[in-house]
């Protein structure tokens, strides 16, 4: 060691004292900003329309439809399809309609309104349809829609929600303190929220907040974007609190081959 340059080792020295706060103040933000946890437990698959009401389907001289989107200026529609004849669907049905053709997707949910938007540019239909329903639960999937030569409509891509779940559980974090929750998309603030609910033991231990029950999304623009609503598991209780959660939301980008990106992570303003 007698043979060391003092300048080097003072520099080394300087080099190591760096490197060990980076690690205590990396380790700190991780251990400080949790991450959510997710409620989906694997892909969901879709729900194939009931037998019964296929085959009303392909026997029916009527459909009895009702209106989710129309742009006439393209001459693009999308009709739910409440009953075939007399039969009623039970919730399935979608019927895409472009100039003079009109493609029916019997499997397509159309209960908890679905939504829809033509983009012209580069002539794709965005449809949001119900892939999980139930108390406290509203789960859409996306398709993404497009049309050959004659105009017949065909579905380019489905994104499944647990596929998104699993993304943002990796960058929605959160630290709570008191009643006050705070949301994190990686180490930027995105959200606050002041929990109300006073007579459930307080929040759960272990994973206090969670996404998966509630993911929607808004097709008022070209590009769709994602919406998701955290709720707070307590001590006592078997389900999920909203009432005080913001809502989340995030623009969606997907590639040719049906790869799903989120962009930045934002608190959603009606």
């Amino acid at each position: 060691m007698k043979n060391v340059n003092p300048r080097l080792m003072a520099a080394m020295l300087i080099l190591c004292s760096a490197c060990l706060l980076i690690s205590l103040c990396g380790g700190c933000s991780k251990s400080g900003h949790p991450c959510v946890s997710g409620t989906l437990d694997g892909p969901l698959e879709p729900d194939p329309v009931p037998v019964r009401v296929l085959e009303a389907m392909k026997k029916a001289e009527r459909f009895h439809n009702y209106e989710i989107m129309s742009d006439t200026l393209n001459s693009v529609c999308v009709e739910a399809i409440a009953e075939a004849d007399t039969i009623p669907t039970g919730g399935y049905g979608i019927v895409v309609v472009k100039g003079r053709t009109s493609t029916t997707f019997p499997d397509l949910r159309n209960s908890r309104c679905p939504s829809a938007r033509y983009v012209r540019s580069d002539n794709t239909l965005w449809l949001s349809c119900s892939a999980m329903e139930g108390t406290g639960v509203h789960v859409d999937r996306l398709y993404k829609i497009c049309f050959d030569s004659d105009d017949k409509a065909i579905i380019a891509s489905a994104i499944d929600p647990y596929a998104l779940q699993q993304q943002l559980c990796q960058r929605l974090r959160y630290v709570i303190e008191g009643e006050n929750v705070t949301f994190y998309d990686g180490s930027r603030e995105i959200a606050q929220a002041t929990n109300t609910v006073t007579d459930m033991g307080g929040f759960d231990t272990d994973h206090p907040l969670w996404i998966g029950e509630q993911i929607q999304y808004d097709l008022s623009e070209d590009v769709p974007c994602l919406q998701i609503t955290p709720g707070i598991k307590f001590i006592t209780g078997l389900v999920l609190t909203y009432d005080d959660m913001p809502t989340l939301a995030a623009p969606l980008i997907i590639s040719e081959t049906g790869e799903v990106s989120i962009g930045d992570i934002t608190e959603y303003k009606e």
